[in-house]
């Protein structure tokens, strides 16, 4: 990286930090808790201050509708596991800057998650390895919407990443083709993680997976070769979108018309129910958008919509004791 890598870099001698994690999408097609990526424009900031006495509590939770117990607050919950496994002497206060929208399928629990295990983890005297903040977020986001990495680790990492395994924890990023484009569709509605999850089916067939299956390597191929082109008509999952897309109204006429003004696919982002779709360079973009808000007008459905990148730096401290540092 060009850049200081903040994640690991330790400010001990400092009393606060800034940390902040992007947003994403997970479950990228057919890459059902295997694939992800982070994209760039808005996520959640985490301020962390030194207490003298162990434990974590909040005092801004980011969200009206988000707990003030740190038992149950995503931020909470990763730093003192970061914490517990450095065995560190201290506590933390914590102020939360929700930018992701809640229950949107933009992966807002999972950058809570790692803005707080970051900014938690800069403030060691021996910060923990990425691995380490990455397990730690991960007993947040078991707690909280299910056992999974395709939002965590992007958030972490930054870019597109490839979930070989949990057990043992194994993530793998993928090269980013420099023309490859997000539209991010998100309308007004929101739809739980724990409840998106529960539509899924518990056994597919042998068709079914081996569809699947095909899809995902040939996305990969596509990351990895930057042929884009690949990825039109691969970006087709047959076990979570069949399952969810009840649960969205409108998302069926978005995806069509995604498709209809030049996408190169389009599905679901993490449970929903955002949608998103990939399009090849900048000028591709803005019919692809204007088609996606349009149909899910005509469901009777107000949507907004956003142009991002793939966001290839992942999370990183902003500020030490409120001075903004410069990562260049």
């Amino acid at each position: 990286m060009p850049w200081m890598d903040t994640r690991v870099q330790s400010f001990a001698t400092h009393q606060s930090v800034r940390a902040f994690a992007p947003g994403g999408i997970g479950n990228m097609g057919p890459g059902l808790d295997i694939l992800g990526c982070a994209v760039t424009g808005p996520g959640d900031a985490v301020h962390a201050t030194r207490l003298d006495t162990p434990g974590v509590r909040v005092d801004d939770h980011g969200h009206l509708d988000l707990p003030t117990n740190p038992a149950r607050h995503a931020s909470a919950i990763a730093a003192w596991e970061v914490l517990r496994r450095a065995g560190a002497p201290f506590g933390l206060a914590l102020r939360v800057e929700k930018g992701l929208p809640l229950a949107g399928g933009q992966g807002g629990s999972a950058a809570s998650a790692i803005a707080g295990a970051v900014a938690a983890n800069a403030l060691l005297t021996r910060p923990l390895s990425l691995q380490e903040v990455l397990r730690a977020s991960l007993v947040a986001e078991e707690r909280l919407s299910g056992r999974h990495i395709d939002n965590l680790a992007p958030a972490l990492y930054g870019g597109i990443v490839l979930v070989r395994s949990i057990e043992p924890l194994h993530a793998a990023r993928i090269p980013v083709p420099p023309s490859l484009r997000v539209v991010l569709v998100r309308p007004d509605m929101r739809l739980r993680t724990a409840d998106s999850r529960a539509v899924l089916p518990g056994t597919v067939d042998r068709i079914t997976a081996l569809a699947q299956a095909a899809a995902v390597a040939t996305m990969i191929a596509a990351f990895e070769s930057g042929d884009v082109s690949l990825l039109r008509g691969a970006i087709d999952d047959r076990i979570a979108e069949p399952a969810r897309a009840g649960l969205l109204p409108g998302f069926a006429l978005a995806k069509r018309a995604a498709l209809d003004a030049g996408a190169l696919g389009c599905s679901i982002s993490g449970g929903g129910p955002s949608s998103f779709a990939l399009v090849d360079g900048d000028d591709a973009t803005q019919p692809v958008l204007d088609a996606m808000v349009a149909a899910y007008a005509s469901a009777g459905v107000v949507a907004s919509a956003r142009v991002a990148r793939i966001d290839e730096r992942g999370a990183y401290i902003q500020a030490v004791d409120e001075t903004p540092i410069d990562l260049a």
